[in-house]
């Protein structure tokens, strides 16, 4: 029987970065996958496959809409689908062959299977109907999650889809109807209408993006609508008939009231995610799990059964990749007796259209719910000089500052680039920088970043170029 100092079950962001960091520390470390491949949904069906199509879906749309009035004249662009889902295969491909090369570096063993917890200090691994059972001094749970659904609305990958299958359509839908609002209904919405489809968005809530800043989410709507989104908000999908041609979606307003019918080619179900804690053993093992189904954790990412910790969309907050490789360090950090820790209150959270959403700490609605008195201070690209030439003004910078320390405790941009962005603002709130501080350093010029030192100076009523 093989034993280690820790197996991680799950080779997603958290799970992986959480095995080279206790490789790194001296551990003799294995990683359990069900998957055929290593990455998780982040690396095969996520965050990185999006990222491909959104890129090249936006080069798409610049070339057939942008390049004339820069005078760059080429013809109409034509649409190779296959090529740019070869593309986007060939970044998967990139990044996992690079999870397997950190495997092999740092001595970590892969086993390939289902991994149960069977107790303190035992795995079972199954695969192709054997099993066997490893010994190690801890466990880490970095399953992750998978796509929440929707009662009634059965998900077959072709025609009603989740984001899985809204990265590998074989053609442009001619309508995709979204349910949900969030992050990711946005991102693959803006994929297939840039490629062509005419898309409505249905979100049960009365407005977009819930949990951004609401002033970020209402101009954001704004330019989506502009670009050609259309948004049914406070309103919900309670059935879609498949018998005919196209689909027909039943939507019925939130509060109740007459319902419509919308039809579509494809129906995408984007309503979040669910943590992956079935078939884990971890009922029968004695690990808690709270009312969601969430891995229950101390502040040490300890559960309630000795040496098995948890990390990432198994357990609260919330669910991103980057929020997952700091519990990952953290937890082997603390596994190793170091003082492992994260900064929840500088998380940021990106939406990667076109423009870019980011946003890092408290929006304006948490601290007037907190009672926080604050500070605003605003900077539009419209006054930003690169934005100007570059004609990419839309959006603009918003600080939040505490108003008696100034200390900043919130950042949120929209506009080309906040994605990027964002990181001087959680470098800065890491250390508890002040909006003074960020004025105060200097920023390169011409830069879309100047509108973020722009805003720090419109904390204090200062901003120059307004």
């Amino acid at each position: 029987m093989a034993t280690y100092d820790l197996v991680v079950i799950g080779t997603g962001p958290g799970g992986y970065v959480c095995a080279v960091r206790a490789a790194q520390l001296g551990m003799k470390v294995a990683v359990v996958e069900k998957n055929a491949t290593l990455g998780g949904t982040c690396l095969n069906v996520g965050c990185m496959p999006s990222k491909a199509l959104l890129h090249a879906s936006e080069m798409f749309e610049e070339a057939g809409h942008s390049f004339a009035k820069m005078g760059v004249s080429v013809s109409a662009p034509k649409l190779e689908l296959p090529a740019m889902m070869n593309f986007k295969q060939q970044g998967i491909d990139g990044n996992v062959k690079g999870v397997e090369f950190l495997m092999k570096k740092n001595k970590i063993d892969v086993l390939k299977g289902t991994g149960k917890i069977l107790g303190t200090g035992k795995v079972e691994i199954s695969a192709d109907g054997k099993s066997q059972v490893v010994e190690t001094k801890n466990i880490v749970i970095a399953t992750g999650s998978d796509i929440a659904r929707l009662k009634g609305i059965e998900i077959d990958e072709k025609r009603i889809v989740s984001s899985t299958g809204a990265l590998s359509l074989d053609k442009v839908p001619g309508k995709l109807l979204i349910v949900g609002a969030g992050v990711i209904g946005l991102e693959l919405g803006s994929v297939w209408h840039r490629l062509g489809a005419e898309v409505v968005v249905v979100e049960f809530l009365d407005r977009i993006l819930p949990g951004m800043d609401g002033e970020i989410a209402k101009q954001f709507q704004r330019i989506l609508e502009k670009q050609g989104f259309a948004f049914k908000l406070g309103a919900k999908v309670t059935a879609v008939d498949t018998s005919g041609k196209t689909l027909k979606a039943t939507i019925e307003p939130a509060a109740g009231g007459t319902a419509e019918t919308l039809e579509a080619d494809v129906v995408l179900v984007a309503i979040g995610r669910v943590p992956y804690t079935d078939s884990l053993g971890l009922k029968e093992a004695g690990v808690a799990l709270d009312p969601r189904r969430r891995v229950q954790i101390d502040p040490h990412f300890a559960t309630s059964l000795k040496g098995v910790y948890a990390i990432g969309d198994v357990v609260a907050g919330p669910m991103l990749a980057h929020k997952a490789e700091d519990e990952g360090v953290a937890v082997a950090e603390i596994i190793a007796g170091q003082a492992g820790h994260v900064n929840y209150d500088v998380i940021p959270g990106v939406v990667y259209t076109s423009p870019e959403v980011s946003s890092v700490g408290k929006t304006e609605e948490e601290l007037k719910q907190a009672g926080v008195a604050y500070t605003v201070g605003k900077f539009p690209f419209t006054a930003n000089g690169r934005s100007k030439v570059n004609q990419t003004t839309d959006g603009f910078v918003k600080i939040l500052a505490d108003a008696k320390t100034d200390r900043v405790l919130g950042v949120h941009i929209i506009g080309i680039g906040a994605g990027e962005m964002i990181h001087e603002a959680c470098v800065l709130m890491e250390f508890g920088g002040s909006a003074e501080d960020l004025a105060r350093t200097c920023h390169a010029h011409p830069t879309r970043s100047e509108a973020v030192k722009e805003a720090a100076l419109a904390v204090g009523k200062r901003a120059i170029h307004m």
